[in-house]
């Protein structure tokens, strides 16, 4: 059995809470009432019952119970389907947390079903209690509440990104190379940061389709309030977009630098192949079995002596004022 809350609004105020599924129908026999639903985790069985009772559409409940819906709104002839995303970015383990929320909507009741308890449906339920004056607008309040909620923590996301990837751009200048470990949480984070994108982009069309006025959704008073959750998805859409850019700057800056210090690191040794190069010629040269200028004499010993040292600092000069060594 899933985890069920349920509430029953009367004019805008919170009458009864955590009722029985089956007074749903009487709460909404009466006139002026509201009523809430929040399931957990839900069976096929739990919300059969409850799509009889309401009439929810056969699509939508198998987009409820599936898993892995993109962000979207659905339009029935009985009511809408609204499927939206939860996030929150843990950093340290380069993971994208994502909790589903899905929503059917009705001009009377708004049912909530939750893949998991990952998103605390207590923030968005201690806003409406904060604000009965807007609760009197009924499902169009309760709604806009949730939304803002999800799209605040959108940005909080953003924000842990971009946190993170100023870290790596300082990090890609330092003289020590990226661990194994830090190349895979960089790998995981391009994921995460990915598949953020794939989720909030279809959000902002689902908020955009439910803003319609000629669809008569929103509550003419509530227009500004679901206008700003509106600009806000614009914002993160916007800021996900720059952060993409970023990645792929610094991809590029990292593959630069690892191309440059590469270079460098193949002209050090280069030229100390070169200097250890001259006295291997020369030693070389004067140990060959056969006569040669200086044979057996002292005269002999200190002119190698000299060629190699006078060549190898010659060359160790020449490779410095190249900023080889």
């Amino acid at each position: 059995m899933a985890a069920t809350h349920t509430r029953v609004y009367l004019n805008g105020a919170l009458e009864a809470e955590d009722f029985p599924l089956g007074d749903v129908s009487d709460h909404l026999a009466r006139p002026g009432t509201i009523v809430w639903i929040d399931f957990v985790d839900p069976t096929r069985q739990d919300l059969e019952q409850l799509a009889v009772e309401l009439d929810l559409h056969e699509l939508a409940v198998d987009d409820a119970l599936g898993p892995h819906q993109r962000s979207k709104l659905d339009r029935y002839d009985t009511h809408l389907f609204l499927a939206s995303h939860w996030l929150r970015v843990d950093s340290v383990a380069g993971e994208l947390r994502d909790t589903e929320v899905d929503t059917f909507i009705h001009d009377r009741w708004i049912v909530t079903v939750r893949k998991d308890a990952g998103f605390e449906m207590g923030r968005v339920t201690a806003r409406w209690d904060r604000s009965p004056s807007l609760c009197a607008h009924g499902v169009s309040f309760l709604l806009y509440a949730l939304l803002d909620e999800i799209v605040d923590g959108y940005f909080e996301a953003v924000q842990a990104f971009d946190d993170y990837y100023d870290e790596v751009s300082d990090g890609i200048f330092a003289e020590r190379p990226l661990t194994p470990p830090e190349q895979r949480r960089w790998f995981l984070m391009r994921q995460a940061l990915v598949r953020f994108h794939r989720i909030v982009v279809p959000m902002r069309e689902a908020i955009s389709s439910l803003m319609r006025r000629e669809q008569g959704t929103v509550n003419d008073d509530l227009y500004p309030y679901y206008q700003d959750v509106y600009d806000h998805i614009l914002r993160v859409t916007e800021s996900t977009d720059a952060l993409r850019d970023l990645v792929s700057t610094i991809v590029e800056t990292n593959i630069s630098l690892r191309d440059f210090r590469q270079n460098q690191v193949m002209k050090q040794v280069t030229s100390w192949a070169a200097i250890v190069a001259v006295p291997t010629l020369i030693t070389g040269f004067y140990g060959m079995n056969v006569p040669y200028p200086g044979s057996g004499e002292p005269w002999g010993v200190y002119a190698a002596t000299a060629l190699t040292g006078g060549i190898s600092l010659a060359l160790y000069v020449l490779f410095r004022r190249r900023d080889w060594l």
